[in-house]
Order: structure tokens, then sequence, then C-alpha cells
């Protein structure tokens, strides 16, 4: 496969999608003084593997949009799964705007809630066409369940933000 075949299949577009949100996310978190002086949990995993975890549920859902893509029902089908990816990833760079950029846990921890929707209908949405793709999602769901938790510690461990 050649690499303009590769890159213009729809995993290489999911991917390259997945890649600039993953990166745009990435550019906004600043892992700094504020966020180090930030009471935080015992169990939270360490700053490093955040990187890779997010790497990984990024990858995996640039396969199930690529697997949902090629059992697509219609091309209606595919206009609502295109949307529903790019408002998830929207979602995503929002809630670390909020955290990161903005300084304020309290508002991402209401925003998590319709990033962890949006997975949600991601997964019923890319079901209908693939079970295996909605299955790919899962590790996403379930990242972002641990992160809202994690978000909601940290909210209530710091009390509140200005």
């Amino acid at each position: 496969m050649s690499f303009w075949s590769a890159v213009s299949s729809p995993y290489g577009i999911a991917g390259g999608i997945g890649a600039i949100i993953l990166g745009t996310g990435g550019l906004l978190t600043e892992i700094g003084p504020w966020y180090r002086g930030l009471n935080k949990p015992s169990w939270q995993p360490p700053d490093w593997l955040f990187g890779p975890a997010w790497t990984l549920i990024f990858a995996f859902a640039a396969w199930s949009a690529g697997l949902a893509w090629k059992t697509a029902p219609s091309e209606g089908w595919r206009i609502t799964l295109v949307l529903l990816f790019l408002a998830n990833g929207a979602l995503n760079i929002v809630w670390s705007l909020l955290f990161f950029k903005w300084r304020r846990p309290d508002w991402a921890l209401r925003e998590v809630a319709l990033l962890w929707l949006s997975i949600v209908v991601l997964m019923l949405w890319v079901g209908d066409a693939t079970a295996q793709g909605a299955l790919l999602l899962l590790p996403y769901l379930l990242w972002v369940s641990f992160a809202a938790y994690l978000n909601r510690t940290i909210v209530r461990l710091n009390g509140g933000f200005a």
C-alpha cells in the first residue's frame, strides 16, 4: 500500500484527524506550577501515563471510525458518523482548555459529562454498523469515566476555583 492510499483510506483520515485532536489537547495541557500545586488523590496515575493512554485510545477510536465507515449502511449515516466524531473531538479539546488553560477544573467537571455522553452516543451509532467498532470505543469510555472521577476528586480536594 502506498503512502497516499494509506492516508486517503478511512483509517488514515480518521487517524490524521485523531492526531490533530490529540496534539491540540496535548498543547493545551500545561503540567506546570499551577497543576503541580493542586491537591490530587494518592491513586492518580503518574503524569507520564496520560500521553500513552490517550494515544492508544485515539488509535482505537480511529480504528473504530474506519470500521464504521467501511460498513456504513448509507452516505447519510456516514455524514452523521463524521459529525459525531468531530463533536466528540471538540468536546475532548474543550475539556483540556477548561481544565489546564483556563484553570477551571470545576467547569471541566461539568463539561466532561457532555464528553462522556458523546462517547456513549458514538458507541451506539457505530454499533449499528459494527459491534467490533463499538467495542473499540469502550476503553475511551472507561478512561473518561475514570478521568471524570479524578476531575471530581480534584475539585473536591481543592475547593472553589476563580
